[in-house]
């Protein structure tokens, strides 16, 4: 399964844009660009599992970084500071590591 399963090529390609700028990345408005935040459920966890690139059934912090890439090849890597503001907004359990309910809830709260 591929992004574009998911969402709109078009609607990826305007949120990657948006956050070309190295510090720039704002995980609530990127979502609801790519319209990630007008998908049900199971699209969103559809999502993870694409983003979730060792199946480890987490997103770790160094797929994190590279979370604009698993939208398009042609994204940038997040920088340490936007992966760590991101990993803080999705890790609600503390384990340093965003589960699927955890990615689903960040997303619902955009």
């Amino acid at each position: 399964m591929s992004m574009t399963d998911v969402l709109a090529a078009a609607d990826i390609s305007k949120a990657v844009g948006a956050f070309e700028a190295t510090d720039s990345f704002n995980h609530k408005k990127f979502f609801e660009l790519c319209g990630l935040k007008s998908k049900s459920t199971d699209d969103v966890k559809k999502v993870f599992h694409i983003l979730d690139q060792d199946r480890s059934g987490y997103i770790e912090e160094d797929e994190l970084k590279m979370v604009l890439k698993g939208f398009t090849p042609n994204g940038r890597a997040l920088s340490d500071k936007e992966t760590k503001i991101l990993l803080a907004a999705g890790d609600k359990d503390g384990d340093g590591k965003i589960g699927v309910d955890e990615f689903a809830a960040l997303v619902a709260e955009c």
